[in-house]
């Protein structure tokens, strides 16, 4: 019988998280203020608490976890990585396909990570309640899990369309003592603008990202700070809990470095926590392809260039270097809610841009007959975010069985799907069907940005 997991004893959690950003070839632009020069932490201050802001700008490559956290983290952590021999019999493929099974946590995605570690720093600089945006409701799950254990007020701004699409996770928030509202919303000045011109959107991040940050910096007591689930740096490495677990568990696996490491991407958490930690061995020499799976239907990192924007549609965050749609481009209503973000994280785009990663975008048909094959043979259901990254692996392995080679797959199982299965109903049912962004629409998108600071492409040529 082949060993389907592997499974590490809490003594084992790894006790630092791993910084990228000192590693990489080339050093990472800075992100800039309304006057285009570089921003100081001190102007993030509104927004963050310092404990988070001196992570944001840490040229440290081990940053140690606070043992307090690391007692919260320790209630799902280690997760079990775990071999796909099942689907690896279905594809008669060569390839042994190993996944990190993040869908263990509480709120049964990755996201609980950087949530408790987000809500813990700024507990411990007195304030008193978060205020977030989500898209599929992930991450608002994970932060209103993670402010209930803290003893923190939560309130999430939830994309429109996956508020009404993705019911569950909403009472999942409440249950956990949040409080949810569809964005854009009545609550904030920047909601009620976009209402005003385009009152049946289905909403956007970008959108309920600028209703979260105009409700924290407009708290007249000062208690309220913004919480982000992806994109910026301290967020992604706080992930790199999953990448440090699953190099210990290779090992166990006795394997050594893996050929392909995948994840999907929306704002680049998940893929970051299982991949750059991979990406510190490729950089030293190892020979791994690394690949973020997006959406045809948001192909940020496939057709977005890498330019100075905007992470939301009031401009109110610092202008940051990223892959970009533009702020104020709006996404289908695809099913796959998390994937649906304008931008990329910096540290993910400048992996792009130094050839360190390569981003691939796939339809949505494809992922649900992805996941569906998954669940036949795994037996998990799977999020539809994580179906992009099931359906990378799956070709990866059928050209491994064409070429005949053996290799080692690894990629991050980001969530269970329990809470969308009304996405697979319409799979079933023949409702869903691909859309690839027009080019003439994002052009549209992509004109609005024209204008603001291009940034200098910076590579080596090595990758």
């Amino acid at each position: 019988m082949k060993q389907q997991k592997y499974i590490l004893p809490e003594s084992e959690i790894p006790r630092q998280w791993y910084n990228l950003a000192p590693d990489l070839p080339t050093p990472l632009l800075p992100p800039l203020g309304p006057d285009a020069n570089p921003i100081s932490p001190e102007m993030l201050a509104p927004i963050f608490p310092m404990g988070l802001i001196e992570q944001e700008v840490s040229q440290e490559r081990w940053i140690d976890i606070p043992e307090e956290i690391l007692d919260i983290l320790c209630r799902w952590r280690p997760t079990p990585l775990r071999r796909a021999v099942h689907l690896e019999k279905y594809l008669n493929t060569p390839a042994r396909i190993y996944y990190k099974d993040e869908s263990v946590s509480p709120a049964g995605s990755h996201k609980p990570n950087t949530a408790v570690v987000q809500a813990w720093y700024n507990k411990q600089e007195g304030i008193e309640r978060l205020t977030t945006e989500t898209g599929a409701g992930q991450w608002g799950s994970a932060l209103a899990f993670s402010c209930s254990l803290l003893g923190l007020e939560c309130k999430v701004f939830m994309v429109r369309i996956s508020f009404e699409q993705k019911p569950f996770r909403r009472i999942m928030m409440q249950t956990w003592g949040a409080s949810c509202v569809p964005s854009p919303s009545e609550e904030t000045a920047a909601g009620r603008a976009v209402l005003e011109k385009m009152p049946d959107t289905p909403g956007s991040l970008g959108i309920a990202i600028s209703e979260a940050v105009e409700q924290a910096v407009t708290d007249p007591s000062g208690k309220t700070r913004y919480s982000l689930g992806s994109v910026l740096n301290h967020v992604l490495m706080h992930q790199t809990i999953i990448g440090l677990e699953a190099k210990k568990q290779l090992a166990l696996a006795s394997e050594t470095v893996p050929d392909v490491v995948i994840g999907c991407a929306g704002g680049g958490s998940n893929f970051s926590g299982l991949a750059f930690p991979f990406l510190l061995d490729k950089i030293n020499g190892a020979e791994i392809e690394v690949i973020p799976t997006e959406p045809t239907a948001c192909p940020t990192m496939t057709r977005g260039p890498f330019s100075y924007d905007f992470g939301d549609i009031a401009e109110t965050t610092p202008l940051l270097p990223m892959h970009s749609l533009g702020h104020t481009f709006v996404p289908p209503p695809i099913h796959a809610g998390g994937l649906r973000y304008h931008g990329m994280a910096p540290l993910v785009s400048q992996t792009i841009v130094e050839g360190l990663s390569t981003p691939r975008a796939y339809n949505q048909m494809q992922c649900y007959e992805s996941a569906v094959l998954w669940a036949q043979t795994e037996g998990v259901i799977c999020a539809p975010e994580t179906s992009h990254a099931i359906a990378a692996v799956i070709e990866q392995a059928k050209l491994a069985r064409e070429e005949g080679k053996e290799k080692v797959i690894v990629f991050c199982f980001s969530g269970h799907g329990l809470m969308d299965l009304v996405g697979y109903e319409k799979y079933f049912k023949g409702e869903l069907s691909d859309f690839s962004l027009p080019q003439e629409d994002l052009q549209t998108y992509l004109d609005a940005i024209a204008n603001l600071p291009q940034p200098e492409i910076r590579k080596t040529g090595k990758w």
